[in-house]
């Protein structure tokens, strides 16, 4: 089995489980996952790891994630979405003035209400199964954060295109619903398209279609250790005891000011403390992840708790 996290074109149409099924397939492996569900009307990159590399898709998770959606005005629907009903219409649309204006009050730190046909679950129980009975669960709203969003093209306008970079947890469709809120016409999601997640690019993905043809070679030689996928994070290299120790369940303590940082920098979902780090072993390769004790002693040294055995 090999360590290795692999990057996909998830086409329209497909479930993220979908995806995963066929990568199973692809690589003869059956300890194979993802991070960072897309609908099924969604296309774009997927994450999807094989081996000890499923320990880090929750780290992958935490990184900001730029898309392309296309939001049509003046139709609203129950689900936010293209394959919702219609419940609402308007033939008063906005000019463009007016949805340029409208952008800054979603960008930053906002709440988001979770869509009424999403899987937040609310009393033990998903929201759609909840939607699916005709009820309407009364939904919390959390904070998310938007890091950019621009109106990138309104060519075939009233559906205009938008260029959002959010943080895990952030609703397209409850975006392009919202604006459509606030520009008095309503709105649903016509299109999305994830093109990145932190490093990695809808550009560098392979498509798991029967009809490409990329078979476990292909995968495999395109595919990302796992050093090279945590080098995004700080890191520490252990030496050879601390390695050794633990490799056999004990984790170190260490300087501080042995930490080395990335030269990429980026930013947390809100209310997540920091990201872990990687330890490496004296050769470079990634051992686990950590984060500090918060019962760490006073003075120079941190102690480790282990996330995971990377």
């Amino acid at each position: 089995m090999a360590d290795l996290l692999h990057l996909l074109d998830k086409p329209e149409g497909w479930t993220s489980h979908d995806a995963v099924a066929r990568m199973r397939t692809i690589l003869g492996e059956s300890r194979v996952g993802h991070a960072g569900t897309l609908d099924p009307f969604a296309s774009g990159l997927l994450l999807v790891a094989e081996g000890r590399a499923t320990g880090i898709l929750g780290c992958l998770g935490l990184l900001p994630k730029r898309y392309l959606a296309r939001a049509r005005l003046g139709v609203a629907t129950d689900t936010q979405d293209w394959t919702g009903t219609v419940i609402g219409t308007s033939s008063r649309l906005p000019s463009l003035a007016e949805i340029e204006a409208a952008l800054p009050r979603f960008r930053g730190a906002i709440l988001q209400r979770p869509p009424l046909f999403s899987a937040v679950k609310v009393r033990g129980e998903r929201l759609y199964k909840s939607a699916r009975r005709g009820v309407d669960v009364e939904r919390q709203e959390r904070p998310v954060h938007v890091y950019e969003l621009t109106l990138s093209d309104s060519a075939e306008f009233p559906e205009i295109a938008l260029d959002a970079t959010v943080s895990r947890g952030t609703y397209l469709r409850t975006l392009a619903h919202d604006l459509g809120e606030a520009l008095g016409c309503g709105a649903h999601l016509a299109g999305l398209k994830r093109v990145a997640s932190g490093p990695f690019r809808v550009e560098d993905a392979l498509s798991p279609e029967r009809e490409r043809g990329h078979d476990v070679g292909a995968f495999r030689a395109q595919a990302y250790t796992l050093e090279r996928a945590l080098a995004f994070l700080p890191r520490v290299r252990l030496t050879e005891p601390e390695a050794a120790a633990l490799r056999h369940g004990r984790a170190p303590a260490f300087d501080p000011s042995r930490v080395e940082e990335s030269d990429q920098r980026w930013p947390l979902p809100p209310g997540e403390p920091g990201w872990p780090l990687t330890l490496l072993s004296p050769s470079g390769e990634a051992l686990a992840l950590a984060r500090a004790r918060e019962e760490q002693p006073s003075g120079p040294h941190r102690l480790l708790r282990v996330l995971v055995g990377a």
